[in-house]
C-alpha cells in the first residue's frame, strides 16, 4: 500500500468511494451522491505543500484517501485543519484508515498545522474509535444537527494538537 498526492486523473475513484459511504448514513452528511463535475472546485482546494488530499494504493487501485480542509475559513485559523477519510468498502478494518491518519499527524507540522479536527457523527463508532486511537479528544458535540432519513443525530467533534 502506497500514499501519494492525488492527482486529477484520481477524482473519480475518489468520488466513487465517497459515494460508496453515502447509503450507509455514518460516515457524510451528504444523502445523495455526488459527481465528479461538482468537486473539482473542491479538489482545486487541496495543496501538497498545505492542505494536501492523498490516495492510499495498491496494486494501481485507490482504496481510500485523506483530505486536509482549511478550518473556518480566516486567517486567524491558518494553523488548523480538518481532516476526512473515506475507505472503500472492501477495505475497511484493514488498516488503511490507520495509516492515512497517522501520516497526517506525522507531516501535519511542515504544513504550518499545530491543531487537527474532525467532525464524526455520533453513530459512526468506527471513526470515533480510529480518532481516539491516535489522542484526538471530543472538543465539542453537537446535539441532533443533522437529519438523515427522518432520524435526527448527534455530531462530535474531534481535536489534537500536533507538533
Amino acid at each position: 500500500m502506497k500514499i501519494r498526492d492525488a492527482i486529477e486523473t484520481d477524482l473519480s475513484a475518489i468520488v466513487e468511494i465517497y459515494n460508496a459511504a453515502i447509503p450507509g448514513r455514518i460516515a457524510t452528511g451528504d444523502i445523495e451522491p455526488v459527481t465528479v463535475a461538482s468537486r473539482q472546485s473542491w479538489f482545486k482546494t487541496h495543496h501538497p505543500q498545505s492542505r494536501p488530499l492523498w490516495v492510499m494504493e495498491t496494486e494501481g487501485i485507490i482504496i481510500g484517501w485523506l483530505s486536509f480542509k482549511s478550518f473556518y475559513g480566516r486567517r486567524a485559523y491558518y494553523r488548523t485543519a480538518e481532516l476526512s477519510i473515506y475507505i472503500a468498502p472492501e477495505y475497511r478494518g484493514k488498516g488503511v484508515g490507520q495509516k492515512l491518519l497517522q501520516q497526517a499527524i506525522e507531516l501535519s507540522p511542515s504544513f504550518g498545522l499545530k491543531t487537527l479536527l474532525a467532525f464524526i457523527f455520533a453513530h459512526n463508532l468506527a471513526s470515533l474509535g480510529l480518532f481516539s486511537k491516535y489522542q484526538f479528544q471530543q472538543w465539542g458535540y453537537l446535539p441532533l444537527v443533522a437529519e438523515l432519513d427522518g432520524v435526527e443525530r448527534d455530531l462530535v467533534i474531534l481535536g489534537r494538537r500536533v507538533g
